[in-house]
């Protein structure tokens, strides 16, 4: 499936993945992230429910702390 991923092309060998998967999948370690699936927030107890299909676009953004 091909989706854009922060704003860049990206291709997994997979018809359907969860954003969890994504998550594992690209390492992103951050402690603190937001996701948006198409626009929708999703939130932290749904990444391993939400599918992102073909065509979708997915960000993941990881927040900072501090002063």
């Amino acid at each position: 499936m091909k989706i854009t991923l922060n704003h860049r092309e990206e291709t997994f060998d997979a018809e359907t993945l969860t954003v969890a998967e994504i998550i594992r999948l690209k390492k992103f370690t951050f402690r603190m992230l937001v996701t948006k699936l198409n626009g929708q927030v999703i939130k932290v107890d749904e990444r391993d429910k939400v599918y992102v299909k073909d065509g979708d676009n997915l960000e993941v953004i990881h927040l900072i702390s501090g002063g």
